[in-house]
């Protein structure tokens, strides 16, 4: 197997586009900043809860996050994790909560990232991905895994601390590989999942195993999954996937046959297209893209040359 370290011009992929956001990690354990920053008038909070916060369309055809100051947010049994801080100092929060706040414009709705992720800017969808990312993770790990004692937040939201052994707790990140496999004809091999609809076809992908590389693991899981041997392997870019915890690791890889094998548990069938018979297929409705938010449209995008038509997200 060969592996090259060269990347393609990266695509631009949601949640990864500069958001300005300086996450001051220097800052996270400073109880007398963080307080004079929470007090701050130019200090923004919004709301996550079970995945989701307000959005809003502005009147120029913007979504924003629904944001407040802090002396407006409602902070009552809740927790508060500091983000970061823009160019201009604006420092922003989150407060986890177990409802989202009632909102007297009618106009603001409650979203989950996937629907969020493609409509926000860059700034509010990191914010909003760090914050759901960091609201799986505190409700999930509430407990020391060593002695099992109830663990306290510290690090404004970014460490649990067991007060019985002392242990220190971090979030969780768990990486997965995500790849577009080609044949000698430069055709796409795409896969449709047993639980997806009739017709949806996307990328191939699974986690890294202990004790494996990544490129190790794009190969593994191409033959696990289509019976496909895969030689060459090219990084391309990464995306964090909280979903609940995931960081997408996107390749470009090559195989060294065609012949394909489906496992029956992962995916119910795997094709090789052209980019001919992908368009056509688009065209008759007889494959739906994967869109929305996901590494893996860009990704076929970058074998098919331009961008796919509307479909589902990955």
């Amino acid at each position: 197997m060969t592996i090259s370290t060269d990347r393609p011009d990266a695509p631009d992929i949601p949640l990864t586009v500069p958001g300005g956001i300086d996450r001051a990690a220097h800052h996270r354990f400073d109880e007398a900043w963080l307080a004079a920053a929470w007090s701050h008038p130019t200090t923004r909070v919004f709301v996550v809860s079970g995945g989701q916060a307000l959005i809003d369309d502005t009147p120029d055809g913007r979504t924003e996050l629904v944001m407040t100051p802090a002396f407006e947010a409602p902070v009552t049994e809740t927790h508060r994790y500091f983000l970061g801080t823009d160019a201009d100092g604006v420092r922003y929060f989150a407060l986890q909560k177990d409802s989202l706040p009632g909102r007297i414009d009618q106009s603001a709705r409650p979203a989950g990232l996937r629907e969020a992720g493609v409509l926000l800017s860059p700034r509010d969808a990191a914010l909003m991905a760090h914050a759901v990312a960091l609201e799986n993770w505190q409700r999930l790990h509430r407990f020391c895994s060593r002695c099992g004692e109830r663990t306290v937040i510290t690090a404004a939201g970014h460490v649990r601390r067991c007060p019985a052994c002392g242990a220190e707790h971090y979030p969780r990140t768990d990486p997965a590989v995500i790849m577009l496999v080609t044949d000698d004809r430069d055709r796409a091999l795409l896969g449709r999942q047993v639980h997806w609809p009739a017709g949806r076809f996307s990328t191939l992908a699974g986690f890294v195993e202990p004790g494996e590389s990544i490129e190790q693991a794009v190969v593994r899981e191409v033959a696990e999954e289509a019976g496909v041997a895969v030689g060459g392997v090219r990084y391309v870019a990464s995306q964090p996937w909280p979903f609940p915890s995931s960081l997408m690791l996107g390749f470009m890889a090559r195989a060294t046959s065609p012949h394909i094998t489906v496992d029956g548990e992962e995916l119910h069938e795997a094709r090789w297209f052209s980019r001919e018979e992908l368009e056509a297929a688009f065209e008759s409705g007889e494959v739906l893209p994967p869109t929305g938010i996901s590494i893996a449209a860009r990704l076929i995008e970058l074998w098919y040359g331009k961008p796919l038509p509307a479909g589902f997200p990955r």
